[in-house]
């Protein structure tokens, strides 16, 4: 049986649209959640859905400051959670030691297939607490 499962939602709008007085108005399509007869399984209807899940806001501070670090970026360069690591100059070198340095600072492991898919601060940081909280016993 399939399971769908987060800590948190977040909606926003993909768009935007004029209302009859001029101003822009955020729209969000219709969501239903519901359950399919005789399947057990929910079902999600939405021309679009977006499921983000942010991770502790000091994970993500400690995360910038190490792409900071390993990036020698100024102190005025801006980086947030949407940062991406290849925006900021990061080439594929620059990536695994980034991860490097996380791992040991949060004295976890990434496999080597998750290090890929880190593009951005908020995936690793994301990814981050998803290992350590593991590491606790607190995962599935």
């Amino acid at each position: 049986m399939a399971a769908v499962s987060a800590t948190c939602l977040r909606f926003q709008p993909l768009f935007s649209q004029s209302n009859k007085s001029g101003q822009a108005a955020a729209s969000l399509k219709p969501l239903s959640v519901g359950w399919a007869k005789n399947t057990g399984f929910p079902s999600l209807k939405a021309s679009r859905f977006r499921v983000s899940c942010a991770a502790k806001p000091e994970t993500v501070d400690k995360v910038i400051e190490i792409v900071r670090k390993q990036l020698a970026l100024t102190p005025e360069t801006e980086l947030t959670n949407e940062s991406k690591f290849a925006a900021l100059g990061a080439d594929s070198l620059d990536t695994v030691e980034i991860v490097m340095a996380l791992e040991e600072e949060f004295d976890i492991n990434v496999e080597e297939e998750s290090s890929q898919n880190i593009t951005t601060v908020r995936e690793a940081a994301d990814m981050i607490d998803k290992l350590v909280q593991e590491k606790s016993g607190g995962g599935s």
